[in-house]
């Protein structure tokens, strides 16, 4: 790796091999009592509950999470113009998303540094394509016959900007479907000379292949050719999949490898809620993420329906932590 990576490789080392990722942001939103049933999604508690964002974040942060995720995922300037507001409100939330994340992580450090606790990162979360969409679509890498690689550089571009110069410890890029936007934002990254480290990580139905089907070799071909993605995964897939996708990725790449799977729950596009044919419960995940740890990955945690008693169990696990 490098000195891109020296953050991560060092949290890495300080805990036994492995970074705790954490878990489901927007289940805890409703946990909180906030409503999210919106093309927003979480971010739309940027605008309306940002206390219930930094609550969570502190939660995941008691529970041992070494990474925090922000609330940014479907938090776009077209999302945020679509409710009325301005290009600059809308810059402005996204800079919020990274400081609440900061704030909490601060304020969590000066009350626990002599704890068993390391020094959080924060990640700054940018969605798919599809998340903006809002119709499964980041599931299915279906964006119809008039995308290209230069429109999806171009919804990007600002929203990157943006959020990199809000001050992160780290870029990530989730549930990516298809081959097409991963090379648009590795492209992305060389254009815009992004010094973060970067993390992009895709979506897969069938443990197999990219949720559009695609190949990962030929993905990962373009991405090992980028150093300025510096760590690849899966996120919010099912469970069941990510060992095989580790041993499949560690054939691909010598990239840093990522994994935060759902908790085995489906999501249903269309009727906008999670179906649950094998929910994983939090003692078989926390056997699962030893195991993907054992399988070569360094960063692992959870993704959708997971939530901080799922993360507390994993850290303590792979932390040897009584």
């Amino acid at each position: 790796m490098g000195s891109r990576t020296g953050l991560v490789e060092e949290l890495i080392e300080r805990n036994c091999g492995v970074a705790v990722i954490d878990g489901g942001l927007a289940t805890q939103l409703e946990a909180l009592g906030a409503d999210i049933n919106d093309p927003l999604w979480s971010a739309r508690c940027l605008i309306s509950d940002p206390h219930l964002i930094k609550q969570v974040h502190l939660q995941y942060l008691e529970a041992g999470a070494d990474v925090l995720v922000t609330s940014s995922y479907q938090a776009t300037i077209p999302g945020f113009l679509s409710k009325g507001l301005s290009i600059e409100e809308g810059e402005w939330l996204l800079q919020q998303s990274v400081k609440l994340a900061l704030e909490a992580r601060d304020n969590f450090w000066k009350l626990n540094a002599d704890n068993y606790y390391s020094r959080a990162l924060v990640a700054a979360s940018i969605g798919s394509y599809g998340a903006y969409l809002a119709d499964g679509s980041e599931y299915s890498g279906q964006y119809g016959p008039d995308m290209n690689l230069e429109k999806l550089k171009e919804f990007h571009r600002r929203r990157l900007q943006v959020l990199a110069d809000a001050g992160p410890d780290l870029l990530a890029f989730e549930t990516i479907p298809n081959k097409l936007e991963a090379q648009a934002l590795a492209e992305l990254l060389d254009e815009e000379n992004i010094q973060i480290p970067s993390w992009i990580c895709f979506s897969s139905v069938d443990g197999e292949h990219m949720s559009s089907g695609e190949d990962f070799k030929e993905c990962l071909d373009i991405l090992n050719r980028n150093e300025k993605v510096d760590i690849v995964g899966i996120n919010c897939a099912s469970p069941q999949f990510i060992e095989n996708l580790i041993l499949k990725f560690k054939k691909l790449t010598n990239k840093l490898l990522a994994v935060y799977p759902n908790s085995g729950e489906v999501w249903d596009g269309r009727a906008k809620r999670w179906l649950q044919p094998e929910c994983v419960g939090e003692k078989s995940f926390e056997l699962l993420a030893k195991r993907w740890h054992e399988c070569g990955a360094s960063l692992i945690g959870g993704c959708c329906r997971t939530t901080p008693c799922t993360i507390r169990s994993i850290s303590k696990l792979l932390k040897n932590i009584s």
